[in-house]
């Protein structure tokens, strides 16, 4: 694994690459770092170039100070890329990576092979989500990060019965990763994510690459009419439902990730 810390116009972003071959770039959820992608980097090193973004203020990337664009977010992927002197790259995201592989697919055509969109919307925040975010980092600046008291909404925006119940080293690790957030730097992120997030239906029908659009059947932040909706705006978009995993199904259901995944690789392989 090589470890870089690359400029951006968000930033230093801390990037881990592992393999070679055709790159295939991955960006997680808010309040994850790359790690999320454990089980993808692993099974995807041996065919290609993998590279895990730690996003603007999350992780090891620089902290932010500021609201940023989802066209921001789309422009430092380019500029990942052009550090690696990558002309196209696959793009797995989840969640917001989700929302910015979209965003980049039409953004920037030439420098995509196919997307994978997980757990993902294309439509603004309605009003009871804003609420909700608002007031968990009110109360998260308040503590001071994402202490004890905040971990049960954490855990009910990320996670499924399924995973609550079964999976208790998923469980484990979306609280450690949570915990270590610098609450100013996630704020940030949450203000431009949730409430500041653009509807993007338009944008996404000029999308052009293959593009596979991931659902949990247990996501309580994208219910699945939501994110069906996304893949509707989105033309040829091919749509899975998996169960038993919710908003996080690369982590909590890496094996059927890992195989959706290889197979839309199989069906697109000039893409």
């Amino acid at each position: 694994m090589a470890v870089h810390h690359i400029p951006t116009t968000l930033g230093r972003l801390h990037i881990r690459t592992e393999g070679d071959g055709p790159a295939m770039l991955m960006w997680p959820s808010l309040l994850m770092d790359g790690e999320l992608w454990s089980a993808q980097i692993e099974h995807f090193r041996d065919r290609f170039q993998v590279i895990a973004v730690d996003p603007p203020g999350h992780g090891e990337s620089e902290p932010l100070t500021k609201p940023f664009t989802f066209d921001e977010c789309a422009t430092a992927i380019c500029e990942v890329l052009d550090h690696f002197n990558i002309d196209r790259a696959h793009v797995l995201g989840n969640s917001w990576g989700g929302m910015i592989g979209g965003t980049f697919a039409a953004t920037y055509p030439d420098r995509i092979g196919v997307a994978v969109l997980m757990n993902a919307t294309a439509s603004p925040a309605p009003r009871g989500q804003k609420l909700e975010y608002g007031a968990l980092i009110r109360i998260a600046k308040l503590l001071g990060g994402f202490r004890k008291p905040l971990m049960p909404s954490v855990l009910k925006a990320f996670l499924g019965p399924t995973s609550m119940k079964s999976r208790p080293d998923v469980v484990r690790q979306v609280r450690e990763t949570a915990a270590r957030n610098d609450i100013g730097s996630a704020a940030w992120a949450v203000r431009s994510v949730v409430p500041n997030r653009p509807d993007q239906r338009e944008l996404f029908a000029a999308i052009r690459t293959p593009v596979l659009v991931v659902a949990g059947e247990e996501d309580a932040t994208f219910r699945l009419p939501e994110t069906r909706a996304m893949a509707d705006a989105i033309p040829g978009a091919d749509f899975v439902v998996i169960e038993g995993a919710a908003h996080l199904a690369a982590l909590e259901a890496p094996a059927e990730v890992n195989a959706l995944v290889d197979e839309f690789l199989d069906r697109h392989p000039s893409s």
